[in-house]
């Protein structure tokens, strides 16, 4: 992005974000920025989130600068709960990267599909550095539009044999069956107790304002990847299954305020110095799991940086194959 000429600003479409960005390429941006967060070369820089009053939308920006990968912009979108019913996806977002060198603008990204990728990506990385090697069954508890990309990404990473999937809507797990039949996955459709009971790994990929897991149900050994919650007042899981987990996460900041860990902090069962960035496991300056019998989770609450990487990657392969719009400025 580095060698564009003066004045040239590139068109990223979300058609061909698609084409250049897969689940490797997005693995490899967002296990390297979370890498770079934890050597301090990388830095989120404070959210802004807002209910703006209208169409029951939540709005915001999360930016950042990453040193290493010379990565600095914002991503401005968010949440529009009724555009489902009009074919359109519920989140919405644009990416706009710009040189760190001049601040001048460089790029502008469809972030809707990247959104989806990082997501996913982000809980690959936990599961390649912290779920057990001989993992087998990976249990999925949710079912929405991003559920089939975290499966897709996690079944990369381990050798499941086996998908379990609850959702509060039984009739949605079918799109997430035809995924799991597409990747040679045998699937059942089970209750949250049967699912923490048979899941060597479980994905959390929802909007709830409540705990779905219960700790009595999560068996020794299990990593949990909590993906859903990202503000103040949602919940996935018991916060008794924190206290006894090696706890991970992306920003501990966001974990602790708007993220899984919210709840457990406020309730005593966990302190700040309790979780760890998973960029720190990364980089070897963290064990991450040390045996088999260790619960891990995930606190995937979702930074600015991993938006950032992946859409640098993404315009670095659309420029080179010609596929990004250039417009003279």
């Amino acid at each position: 992005m580095r060698d564009h000429g003066n004045g040239d600003l590139l068109l990223v479409s979300e058609a061909v974000c698609q084409q250049v960005i897969d689940q490797t390429s997005a693995f490899d941006a967002v296990e390297a920025v979370f890498a770079a967060m934890a050597n301090g070369q990388a830095q989120n820089f404070p959210v802004v989130r807002q209910a703006i009053g209208y169409a029951d939308a939540l709005y915001g920006f999360k930016s950042g600068f990453d040193s290493a990968g010379l990565v600095l912009g914002v991503k401005s979108g968010g949440y529009w709960p009724h555009n489902a019913d009009n074919g359109l996806t519920n989140h919405q977002s644009t990416i706009f990267l710009f040189d760190p060198d001049t601040g001048c603008l460089q790029a502008l990204v469809g972030g809707n599909y990247l959104t989806a990728v990082r997501t996913a990506a982000a809980s690959a990385v936990s599961i390649a550095h912290l779920a057990r090697a001989n993992a087998e069954v990976i249990g999925m508890v949710g079912a929405g539009h991003q559920s089939a990309f975290q499966l897709r990404a996690a079944a990369a990473q381990r050798d499941f044999k086996k998908v379990v999937a609850w959702n509060r809507s039984p009739k949605n797990l079918q799109q997430l069956e035809s995924v799991a039949v597409g990747l040679g996955l045998d699937f059942e459709a089970v209750s949250p107790e049967q699912l923490g009971a048979s899941a060597d790994v479980i994905i959390t990929i929802t909007s709830a304002f409540g705990p779905l897991l219960a700790d009595a149900d999560i068996r020794p050994g299990t990593h949990i990847s909590c993906m859903g919650t990202d503000t103040r007042g949602k919940q996935e899981v018991d916060p008794e299954i924190m206290s006894r987990s090696r706890v991970f996460t992306d920003e501990i900041a966001q974990s602790i305020s708007i993220g899984e860990a919210q709840h457990a902090i406020s309730l005593g069962l966990v302190t700040a110095d309790a979780i760890t960035s998973i960029g720190e496991v990364i980089n070897g300056q963290h064990q991450g799991r040390i045996n088999d019998d260790d619960v891990t989770l995930f606190d995937g609450t979702g930074v600015g940086l991993q938006d950032l990487a992946v859409a640098s990657a993404a315009v670095r392969l659309a420029d080179k194959q010609g596929l990004a719009t250039k417009i003279s400025l």
